[in-house]
């Protein structure tokens, strides 16, 4: 394994052993000043498992994934539980990733190692980081942009190499302020499940592969419309409801997303999972802001404001919706147990509910799929009985 860095944006470094792909070495970072891949925004994942779905998680792109569970690896990779499409150009979204210790050793037999797995994605990862510090870090400093870098010997980064690295991190964009949306999801409509019960148009800024079996598993007709496309569009195929799916960057400047589903409320439902949660409030007037270092595991409870009940939940979500902007008539369904964040809204009037937790898990638990069909609720004449 070579000797890789991880350089955070205010200098702090981390040296640690590569795998995966091979990290630019700093010579390269000269020569590709813009479009770095290696690099982007850092943030922990606290989950136990599930590092497949997380590496292939559209909402990822642009962010380096910190693994807080201490070995990685011991299971391998099945390309079937791509959270993206596992025959696309670039299945995985992740633009780095961070563990503790590798598992690398025999995986079940027709599955891959998590380092051949990366490498043949071209993503660099690195390991015998403590990720114990690093999360610290980032819990106290908030996420901020980081990009790994390979040295040839056992050393650490020259000055003249800090400098250089430096100029590059300056050259990343940062996650506030950025549009995403149009690096992942689809450029046509395409139905992919035609079922018995209502249809659906699932609107594709990014959209983890189980929201689309979920729908299809509840005998819905599912049709997948870019995020490209407008409001007129969207009726004009007949569904009944309109979905605003997940996915990465910031929601404040999804101008075009969030007119566009201004245009739908009122006329269909329209339901919001995590990004879309945050394009709806956003249509509707409300504010979204970015936060310290956001959500990011499967072990989040969030609680029912309607009734109490508590569930833990899946989230990846460095932005949330600020209560004191929500306009009258949207109230909070949801509500995060630990900090108070808002995690879900219902508009009866408009026919608006919303999740920023993940109510398909992939990876995670299965405590909220209920939801899928409260979703439905919002359809007139949907037959279906909420648990």
């Amino acid at each position: 394994m070579k000797r890789v860095v991880l350089v955070l944006a205010d200098g702090r470094e981390y040296y640690g052993e590569g795998f995966g792909a091979p990290a630019p070495g700093v010579d390269e970072l000269e020569r590709r000043s813009e479009g770095l891949t290696n690099a982007g925004e850092l943030v922990f994942n606290t989950a136990m498992s599930g590092y497949a779905e997380v590496l292939t998680d559209p909402s990822y792109t642009g962010q380096i994934v910190v693994m807080t569970y201490p070995e990685i690896g011991n299971y391998g990779i099945d390309t079937d539980w791509a959270e993206s499409d596992p025959a696309g150009a670039r299945p995985v979204k992740t633009a780095g990733f961070v563990v503790r210790n590798l598992y690398d050793g025999p995986v079940p037999s027709g599955r891959r190692s998590l380092s051949e797995y990366l490498a043949a994605a071209g993503i660099p990862g690195v390991t015998a980081i403590d990720t114990r510090a690093l999360t610290l870090d980032l819990r106290d400093h908030g996420s901020r942009n980081a990009l790994l870098v390979s040295i040839p010997e056992d050393r650490k980064l020259t000055d003249s190499e800090r400098d250089t690295v430096s100029r590059a991190l300056a050259a990343v964009p940062a996650m506030e302020g950025r549009s995403l949306v149009d690096v992942v999801g689809r450029d046509s409509i395409e139905t992919v499940a035609n079922g018995s019960g209502p249809h659906l148009a699932l609107y594709d800024c990014g959209i983890k592969s189980n929201i689309i079996r979920e729908f299809a598993a509840l005998g819905c007709t599912v049709t997948l419309v870019p995020a490209t496309a407008s409001a007129a569009e969207i009726e004009e195929i007949g569904a009944e409801a309109v979905l605003i799916s997940n996915g990465p960057g910031d929601p404040a400047v999804l101008a075009y997303q969030v007119e566009q589903t201004r245009r739908l409320i009122g006329r269909l439902p329209v339901l919001g999972v995590c990004l879309g949660h945050q394009i709806i409030a956003e249509a509707r007037g409300a504010r979204t802001y970015k936060m310290k270092f956001g959500h990011h595991g499967v072990n989040h409870p969030v609680r029912d404001e309607r009734g109490g009940r508590v569930f833990v939940t899946s989230q990846n979500h460095g932005f949330a919706v600020d209560e004191d902007t929500l306009p009258e008539g949207m109230r909070v369904w949801f509500r995060n147990a630990n900090d108070g964040t808002v995690e879900g809204i219902i508009d009866e009037k408009h026919r608006l509910r919303t999740t920023q937790f993940h109510p398909e898990s992939a990876p995670g638990p299965t405590d909220s799929r209920w939801i899928f069909k409260a979703f439905l609720q919002a359809i007139p004449g949907y037959a279906g009985e909420e648990r």
